[in-house]
């Protein structure tokens, strides 16, 4: 009956999910099977019959008998079944549908490969010869995937090759070129719309976080200028030439008529206060009620996405409508976090949404994910307004496969993106963003030497951030939080912090982007320095100082922020940081030349012409930080170049960034989203990593073939699997002919296994509990009594000998996208490793535990741990609403 002996603990080896739908939720349908009891006994195994496949299944096109008409050759395509369509049974006795013994043609049997996902929908008896399962063998039929679950990225993509070959096949004559050349403009269709969505949701965010960030410190009112209570400073003060000047722009101490300059004090700073605690918290609220997978900047949630991974409702309407509201309020709070990550997020939304229209795509894993690669670059380009740097984000962080067609493909939708930013305008100043700048001088060699230093400087900074956000997020889920579950109050509390220091401090007080474009800018392109940046004299020490402390002081928040159950992006924070300290050591260079202007390292500078700009080494402390950070390299010296404009300040950039990515990589090599996944347990395995392997044979590290559960043959019913089902938590199942010899027949899922049993006996078919199952073709075996699970069997899976190197097993989990790898010894069943197995070893270092024989992947608490940091731990278990992802 059940096979193989004693489990560990337990824990499932495989990569598969419980099955979580009923089945009635999967309609499937029975066929009235008509078959003649000499046929049965006559029957033999079609796969090693010549005469009924013609000479075994081939893919080539036959020719007909009779070639077609002229009008058939245009007319018949369109009429033809779709490729996606599931087979549906007849209706009346009167079908037309194939006997036993009639030969099925290779259209037929292709039309079974790209049977969709959620296939079984009219599940056809294997002994029918129109049950095609019984004339093919291969990777088996698939239900689909569930949540937290692992792709096949080679099934995927032969069911698409599979697709285009039967598209092609099937679409004759004109009317078949405009099918394949619909099909074709389909995922260009997707991305367009995702530009332009992308595009007006970056404009909305723009200008109602400028509204409410400005609505902290006054309201625009119809004083002379005839000022709107909805325009935001820059607007109601358009056309003047200092805040100062500007009638219409009334603080919160003027509408309440107090004229005394301490009680104004005092009055604006509650409302600004109050005001940022208020938004902060609806932020906070609307994420922990509607969903929270809106969360934070979910680029690590992206980067496990696009690397194979299955998890609904991220990408969901829900939580396109929760992320982009929650933006508005969060960065109004002035909270210290930004808004160009998340937008990464919501790019990959739109995209998933305008996919369900287009079923060839939606059904596809493997290119939802290419889809998903393409579309991310929208969002960095109208974050920075930076196309080029988008498409590069994409390749350089987020994509796990990036072929040549994606890039392209990438490169369509950030452009839409950026050109519908550029035509809505959303600033009024003809930039795609609030900080773009442009520099009217060059660099000096000299400068090379405080360049490198802001590059060390910026290492350090991502160092540090790295390791002390994640000792806060480490406290933030220990027992020991108070706020653990409350974290709408935790991020009250920040937000009131926050803002307490920050109204004090001149710098702190302004929303970030603004105080990005203020640091960023030479002080002769200032006309109004309210922030008192550009002081001269003795009053520059000061400047330098104010500007030390809102680094430090932005630097603790910023740590403290990133993680809370709010949308926050890490990127805007971080330059940030690094535009102030770059600014500093500007400042700095700049008393020094004028001081000693005769130093011999300032022999190349011109007389009566500036010779530092210190809004220059903002720029190149903003790209050092934001290596530090996130590791990047490439991609941030084109956002950075693309952002300011200044062709003579890429080398610059590029050697703070190379010091900066060597600096943090010092003190480890993982960047800010790698540490996330990490810390939330996710099985995204880089297949950029190149971290030294132990050098073991793979049989110290799988789980060995004692510790499996494996099904034999023959010897199943309907109630034994049922109740092994119940028993085990296992993911999937090794098939074997027999418990001696264990000769390897296959592997089925367990999604796949379920839903076979519950077909069998949903009310359509009623097979009882008793019901013989069997793996391997039985010519005896009555099919009205019996259940044929091989349809449900992947009878090809990836196999390698039990002797193979550690080395070369990771190599194909990185380079194929398993989920899970077999191993034999001459063809007898050895062990099994998945590919949470092999992240947990190369991630938990547990070499120490290898070679007795047990697997890696035991489990020690109560949890499943395929859920253990997926955004359902305990104080985070409620409903998250939205579409599936």
């Amino acid at each position: 009956m059940s096979s193989s002996s004693s489990i560990h603990n337990g824990q499932a080896s495989s990569s598969r999910s419980p099955l979580s739908a009923s089945p009635e939720e999967y309609r499937s349908e029975d066929d009235d099977l008509e078959i003649q009891r000499d046929e049965l006994l006559a029957a033999e195994d079609p796969l090693h019959e010549d005469d009924n496949l013609s000479g075994g299944a081939s893919f080539k096109r036959k020719q007909n008998a009779t070639g077609p008409s002229f009008a058939s050759r245009f007319l018949s395509s369109p009429f033809t079944r779709s490729r996606n369509a599931t087979p549906t049974p007849p209706e009346t006795p009167n079908s037309t549908r194939p006997r036993v013994g009639a030969h099925p043609s290779t259209n037929t049997i292709l039309e079974y490969l790209n049977q969709p996902t959620n296939a079984g929908a009219g599940l056809q008896d294997t002994k029918d010869a129109s049950g095609l399962d019984w004339y093919v063998e291969g990777p088996g039929r698939r239900v689909g995937y569930d949540d937290l679950t692992a792709i096949d990225w080679i099934y995927e993509y032969n069911k698409e090759r599979t697709r285009l070959r039967q598209l092609s096949s099937n679409a004759p004559g004109l009317l078949g070129q405009v099918k394949l050349f619909a099909d074709a403009c389909q995922i260009w269709l997707i991305l367009v719309a995702t530009g332009l969505a992308v595009g007006g949701i970056a404009a909305g965010i723009d200008i109602s976080s400028d509204w409410m960030g400005d609505l902290k410190q006054g309201v625009c009112s119809n004083v002379e200028n005839g000022g709107k209570f909805y325009l935001s400073r820059p607007f109601c003060c358009w056309g003047t030439n200092s805040y100062a000047q500007c009638h219409d722009w009334r603080p919160w101490s003027a509408r309440m008529g107090v004229q005394n300059k301490g009680g104004s004090y005092i009055i604006e700073y509650i409302f600004f206060v109050c005001l940022s605690v208020l938004f902060a918290t609806c932020a906070s609220l609307l994420v922990n009620k509607y969903s929270l997978y809106a969360k934070q900047s979910g680029i690590p949630e992206i980067k496990t996405v696009l690397g194979g991974f299955v998890i609904r409702r991220f990408l969901g309407a829900w939580t396109l409508i929760v992320k982009s509201l929650g933006l508005c309020l969060a960065v109004a709070s002035g909270m210290w976090l930004g808004k160009e990550g998340p937008l990464v997020h919501v790019a990959c939304c739109c995209a998933n949404l305008f996919m369900k229209l287009f079923g060839s795509i939606n059904g596809n894993e493997a290119r939802k994910r290419e889809t998903l690669s393409a579309a991310a670059a929208s969002g960095i380009s109208v974050a920075f307004g930076s196309p080029i740097g988008g498409v590069l984000f994409s390749l350089e962080q987020l994509s796990y496969y990036f072929p040549d067609k994606t890039m392209w493909a990438s490169f369509v939708c950030a452009m839409v993106a950026a050109v519908t930013l550029q035509a809505l305008d959303p600033f009024r100043t003809g930039k795609l963003v609030l900080y773009q700048v442009t520099y009217h001088s060059g660099w000096h060699a000299y400068e090379l030497v405080p360049f490198a230093i802001i590059g060390i400087i910026g290492g350090l900074y991502g160092a540090m951030f790295i390791r002390l956000n994640m000792r806060v997020a480490q406290w933030r889920a220990s027992p020991s939080n108070p706020f653990l579950k409350r974290p709408v109050l935790e991020v009250a509390l920040v937000a009131l912090v926050t803002a307490l220091i920050s109204f004090p401090v001149t710098f702190l007080r302004a929303q970030s982007s603004e105080l990005v474009e203020y640091l960023f800018a030479e002080c002769r392109d200032i006309q109004d320095d309210y922030l008192g940046l550009c002081k001269a004299g003795v009053a520059n020490t000061g400047v330098i100082f104010i500007l030390l402390i809102s680094a430090l002081i932005g630097f603790v928040l910023a740590t403290i922020t990133f993680g809370l159950q709010i949308p926050a992006g890490i990127l805007l924070p971080s330059m940030v940081v690094g535009a102030l300290y770059g600014r500093v050591v500007g400042l700095i260079v700049e008393v020094w030349q004028r001081e000693h202007p005769h130093f011999f390292a300032f022999a190349s500078c011109e007389p009566d012409i500036p010779c530092v700009t210190p809004g220059t080494y903002a720029v190149i402390g903003a790209a050092s930080a934001l290596a530090g950070t996130t590791r990047m390299t490439v991609s941030i010296v084109v956002i950075m170049f693309e952002l300011t404009g200044a062709l003579t300040y890429v080398l610059p950039i590029m050697v703070a960034v190379m010091l900066s990515k060597w600096v943090g990589d010092a003190f480890g090599k993982r960047g800010i989203y790698e540490s996330w996944i990490h810390f939330q347990g996710y099985p995204f395995l880089d297949n950029k990593d190149d971290t030294a392997l132990p050098d073991v044979p793979v049989a110290q590290i799988m789980t060995r073939f004692e510790d499996l559960i494996c099904l034999p043959a023959t010897g199943h019913t309907i109630g034994s699997l049922r109740a092994l089902l119940a028993e085990h938590r296992f993911r999937g199942f090794p098939v074997i002919n027999e418990l001696r010899e264990a000769i390897l027949l296959g592997y089925i899922s367990r999604t796949e296994l379920q839903f076979a049993l519950d077909s069998a006996t949903s009310a359509s078919r009623s097979l009882p509990q008793t019901t013989e199952c069997y793996f391997q073709h039985l010519p005896l075996a009555d099919p009205t009594v019996t259940l044929d699970l091989r349809p449900w069997m992947d009878q090809t899976p990836i196999t390698l000998n039990s002797r193979t190197s550690f080395h070369l097993t990771r190599g194909m989990f990185g380079k194929l996208g398993l989920r899970f790898v077999i191993f034999t010894n001459r063809g007898a069943l050895s062990g099994l490793l998945t590919k949470k197995d092999l992240w947990y070893v190369l991630n938990e270092g547990e070499v120490g535990r290898m070679g007795y024989g047990g697997g890696v992947l035991r489990e020690e608490t109560d949890g499943r741990e395929d859920e253990r940091g997926l955004l359902h731990s305990e104080h985070d278990d409620r409903d998250s609403r939205g579409g599936e992802g």
